[in-house]
């Protein structure tokens, strides 16, 4: 009888479904052509013209060889390397139009599954045509990345060139040509096209590949200022005013020293010449983006004339120089893609930016930039923030790796439940600790800098790009040093863990603690980001009285508290940081919970948080006097 009921529900409900409108859907059909390693018939010639700061507009001009009539698709580039997922902005490219070399215009249409390519039918007998547009840059922080400002402009040729389909992009040739404002200099890892490259406020650069175009982005600026680094090294400074660009000859000597060091430990160069584009600035968008011969950095106001409160700014440098190995010359397999439409896939980030984030912090010490006793508190920040991370219990490193396509780093509700780019500091870490197994067993003949040289350092000279596998990682690390290398990177990597990989700091005498006193790195980064950081008591970080972040499975997570409450009063006073520090000092040991009042919306509430073991912050205690593998890695070479 039961059955008789369910078929007789079933077969109503089929009747009812029928009854409605179900049309079939049409499949998109991807009519892009794929990319094709064979030379693109003549070379691009692009003109961008950046004086019109005022108004943040580029203007861009580009004519563009054709090899036959008929469909033409021309791409604006999405999938870019450095940025590890899609980053486009057709809604930036505006005022569109194509015409024939002759003048006559060409209607184009957008591809309507590929939307950053345009499709344009090129009549029999056209030789060429000609692209005109502007790239309306964003004038406000809820635009977009700001790239010009009154004394800086930073042009990144993906934003202000379009590609013809169907080819590698390395086949692909094009020269450009800059035109700037009156008095300003440019810097790039382009060079200009020896005598032709032309005068005044207009640069014309050689002949390259499309590809090495758009990995050669230029800074320019009213302020600007050139320092040789040695090695080939230019330390290229524009900044919002003058006084900024006023370099101390030790400040200097650290950045080269950093080079010195980054020299010695790889073995070879992977570049023709490189070139540091570092902007001085408060008005430029934030960024810290590598390329092969170059890297895009921005740095706070004094970065230079104040360098010694401005510890927060310095790893960039280091770390993005190391990508010119790792990362640019060695890249993971199935993150290499022909052209910028084809989806990358980030599977080694943990050997990319993990990797460089190792030896980025290592360079930093190494060449005298930052302290040792600074390097190390900046380590246990970053120890502690992981060990101590809720995500860790149900989502695995590996998994991290994908953040960039899935969460395109936008702010995260319960950032340290769902994690998010962990590849870079905890894939730091796993390397900390395959360094200190090596020296071990070895007996501190050999480390990761043996690596370095076998892995990064081949093919001196050679700035093209060698691709890899984790198979050719655990290859290599077993030449170093024979070990389990496939089992102990899939337990780190593959696996879930609670807990952080802080073998690499064990194995060499230290020990991860919480003082209630912060460290001069713990004080650096509150003063860098203007808040209070109580990650490890009550569990929250807030600025001006603003939560910017609640730990899951704090005492302020218990309380209900979230991200974006507005605290406004402690017990009957009023709301300061240095109060809040203080009422958390006062109750270690008591019983009495802590009162917060707190404003969300329109409601005012007030929660008692029960919490009595005062302020905690991480820092590292040596166990003994030995010399231990981290201490060793840390020394000059």
């Amino acid at each position: 009888m039961r059955n008789l009921v369910l078929l007789a529900a079933l077969a109503a409900s089929t009747a009812a479904f029928a009854q409605n409108s179900a049309p079939l859907a049409i499949p998109p059909v991807y009519s892009v052509p794929a990319a094709r390693d064979v030379p693109y018939p003549g070379t691009m010639q692009l003109e961008v013209d950046v004086t019109d700061s005022d108004r943040a507009i580029m203007k861009v001009r580009q004519l563009i060889p054709v090899a036959a009539a008929g469909d033409l698709v021309l791409l604006l580039p999405r999938w870019l390397p450095g940025a590890h997922g899609p980053d486009q902005k057709p809604d930036k490219l505006a005022g569109l139009e194509i015409r024939t070399a002759e003048g006559a215009i060409l209607p184009w249409v957008r591809d309507t599954v590929e939307t950053s390519g345009y499709r344009v039918n090129v009549p029999a007998g056209t030789r060429a045509i000609e692209a005109r547009f502007q790239f309306v840059s964003p004038t406000q922080p809820n635009q977009g990345r700001i790239v010009m400002t009154p004394s800086i402009t930073n042009v990144q040729w993906e934003n202000v060139s379009l590609y013809p389909a169907g080819y590698y992009t390395r086949r692909i040739p094009v020269e450009a040509t800059l035109v700037l404002p009156t008095g300003w200099q440019a810097a790039t890892a382009l060079r200009p096209n020896g005598a032709a490259a032309g005068s005044g406020n207009r640069i014309r650069y050689g002949t390259v590949s499309y590809e090495t175009l758009v990995d050669s982005p230029v800074f320019a600026g009213r302020y600007f200022r050139k320092d040789d680094l040695g090695h080939g090294v230019t330390l290229n400074s524009v900044a919002d005013a003058p006084e900024e660009l006023k370099i101390p000859a030790n400040v200097l000597a650290k950045h080269r020293g950093m080079v010195d060091q980054a020299i010695k430990l790889f073995g070879a160069r992977h570049y023709d010449h490189y070139d540091f584009l570092n902007a001085v600035t408060d008005e430029l968008g934030g960024i810290g983006l590598e390329h092969h011969r170059s890297t895009e950095i921005d740095s706070s106001l004094g970065y230079y004339t104040e360098y010694d409160k401005r510890m927060y700014d310095r790893n960039v440098f280091p770390h993005e120089f190391v990508h010119s190995w790792d990362g640019k010359f060695r890249r993971g397999a199935d993150l290499f893609t022909p052209d910028y439409q084809t989806p990358m896939r980030n599977s080694l980030l943990w050997v990319y930016e993990g990797q460089t984030q190792f030896w980025g912090t290592v360079l930093e010490a190494r060449g005298g930039m930052t302290s040792k006793q600074d390097i190390l508190d900046r380590l246990a920040m970053t120890a502690a923030g992981l060990d101590t991370q809720p995500g860790k219990a149900w989502r695995p490193l590996l998994d991290t790796t994908n953040d960039p396509i899935i969460q395109n780093r936008a702010p995260e509700p319960w950032g340290s439940y769902q994690r998010s780019e962990d590849y870079y500091n905890e894939g730091m870490l796993i390397w900390l600790e395959a360094d200190a197994i090596i020296r071990s067993g070895t007996k501190n003949r050999r480390g990761m800098d043996d690596f370095a040289k076998a892995f990064f350092g081949i093919r001196d000279g050679d700035w093209g790009t060698v691709t890899y596998t984790r198979e050719d990682v655990i290859a290599t690390l077993n030449r170093i040093h024979p070990y389990d290398w496939t089992t102990f990177l899939h337990e780190r990597v593959d696996q879930v863990r609670p807990r952080a990989p802080l073998e690499g700091f064990t194995r060499s005498g230290y020990q991860l603690t919480y003082t209630d006193e912060p460290t001069s790195a713990w004080k650096a980064r509150e003063a860098l980001g203007g808040n209070v950081d109580l990650s490890y008591s009550l569990g929250f970080t807030a600025k001006g009285g603003k939560l910017t972040g609640v730990k899951w499975g704090s005492p302020a997570f218990a309380a209900a508290l979230r991200t974006g409450d507005e605290l406004v009063a402690i017990g009957e006073r009023a709301y300061s940081d240095d109060a809040l520090r203080n009422v958390i000092r006062d109750a270690k040991g008591t019983t009495a919970p802590i009162r917060l009042t707190y404003k969300r919306g329109n409601a005012v509430r007030t929660v008692a948080i029960p919490y009595a073991d005062g302020l905690r912050y991480p820092r590292f205690t040596k166990v003994g006097k030995t010399k231990g593998a981290l201490d060793i890695l840390l020394e000059p070479k």
